[in-house]
């Protein structure tokens, strides 16, 4: 007689689009990327640096960890219980994921990459056009603005949710536009630099919460679902389907304007930084914010 294996008793299982690991579902596709950000991160700052002699010193260990820790951030994120929960069950847990992909993720991501490696890949043809066009703060703020509230029409949330390949893309748009948001207020490399540090750049920040903030008091406020979706989906906590919208409509807003404020505090040291270093006849460059933070050149 063969042995039979319970399959809830194994510690993995896997299909051709997701594995399990000790309960933690994890997206092949995602995995992919992840490891494909990071393997391509490591080899540019470690063996093709010191191959081509792009820089003569490795990243600072807390500018690698910047960058890993926001390839971290997208692994957690679209893996695992906050992507079930997400894609099935919660509205407010997808407003969660989509804070950590939008709000937390893109800073830790600019800041990991040295400006060094930025001016080389600049050196490309066509691609510091590219890069001057893309993060410009009138292109930023409409990207960014149109796509998250162009994906939060009830129409366009619930064809994602239904359509996986169109998930994908969704979360892709997401994370790109909010990198060209980031950019500005990073400031990783002063030829990028559109708005000067200061008041002026405080007030690009505040203007890129207030469509999001409108949506979300819209969400939040709101007697009506909008997202068939999660109305019909089983209910796993005690939150109704309008209680877990206001939820999460909340999230986006109290949350994600609390993060732009932490944006606008960091500007404002940074400006007051490079005003005191004028009065005291430093150099008080406030460009390459990122090099200035995480301690090593390029």
């Amino acid at each position: 007689m063969g042995l039979e294996i319970q399959p809830t008793l194994l510690l993995a299982s896997a299909s051709w689009d997701r594995l399990t690991v000790l309960g933690f579902e994890i997206h092949v596709s995602v995995l992919i990327g992840t490891a494909y950000l990071a393997a391509v991160y490591l080899f540019a700052v470690g063996a093709a640096r010191e191959k081509y002699g792009w820089w003569p010193e490795p990243p600072s260990t807390w500018r690698k960890a910047s960058y890993l820790g926001a390839v971290g951030i997208i692994f957690f994120a679209l893996n695992g219980p906050l992507h079930t929960l997400s894609d099935e069950y919660l509205f407010s847990a997808h407003m969660v994921q989509h804070m950590l992909l939008m709000m937390v993720m893109p800073p830790f991501l600019i800041l990991g990459v040295p400006p060094w490696l930025i001016r080389k890949a600049m050196e490309r043809p066509g691609v510091a056009r590219s890069a001057r066009i893309l993060t410009h703060p009138v292109v930023a703020y409409l990207a960014y603005n149109v796509t998250f509230i162009g994906w939060h029409v009830p129409q366009m949330y619930n064809w994602a949710l239904v359509n996986h390949d169109l998930h994908i893309l969704q979360h892709l748009m997401f994370m790109g536009v909010a990198v060209m948001m980031w950019w500005p207020v990073v400031n990783p490399v002063p030829e990028l630099e559109r708005i000067p540090t200061g008041p002026l750049l405080m007030m690009y920040v505040f203007a890129f919460g207030i469509p999001s903030t409108i949506l979300s008091a819209f969400i939040t406020l709101s007697d009506t679902v909008f997202y068939p979706w999660y109305e019909l989906a089983p209910r796993v906590t005690s939150l109704s389907p309008l209680e877990d919208q206001r939820l999460g409509g909340l999230i986006m807003w109290i949350p994600g304007m609390l993060i732009f404020w932490v944006g606008i505090t960091a500007v404002f040291f940074r400006w007051t930084k490079d005003e005191y270093g004028s009065w005291g006849g430093g150099t008080g460059n406030a460009t390459g914010d990122a090099e200035a933070l995480l301690g090593d050149g390029g």
